[in-house]
């Protein structure tokens, strides 16, 4: 199955008064693997270059659990960081759909089959509150 994110929330922190710029948390949809943070810290670095606006922004440590947590983000680069952000994110789950279609094992059903199984299940059992 492929890996997939989506952004669920965003907050805002403010730095120390030295510092240029906000903490912003993007809260993720789930934990992303090593290889998906590094596929998505690579695209961004390549996608940020030549836009204004993001000289003090840092990503060490981009993907921390469930969060991307990106330093020194400016007012002025909110509207270019923000698409650049979902765009990333997309092509990236984009690139480790494509990937893990290539590298899929044969399944003895199809994957809409087994969604169809799992989701009758969950209908007849979700009147039941299994406690006694």
């Amino acid at each position: 199955m492929a890996e997939i994110h989506r952004i669920v929330a965003v907050r805002g922190e403010p730095l120390s008064a030295d510092r240029v710029g906000v903490r912003v948390r993007v809260r993720l949809s789930g934990c992303p693997s090593v290889r998906w943070s590094n596929t998505l810290q690579a695209r961004l670095a390549g996608d940020l270059v030549g836009q204004r606006a993001v000289g003090h922004l840092t990503r060490n440590e981009l993907v921390q659990g469930d969060e991307l947590i990106l330093e020194g983000v400016e007012t002025s680069a909110v509207e270019g960081l923000a698409s650049t952000l979902r765009i990333a994110i997309d092509a990236t789950n984009r690139a480790h759909a494509q990937q893990t279609e290539a590298i899929a094992e044969p399944t003895n059903v199809p994957q809409r089959e087994a969604d169809a199984i799992a989701r009758d299940i969950g209908s007849g059992a979700a009147g039941a509150d299994g406690c006694e």
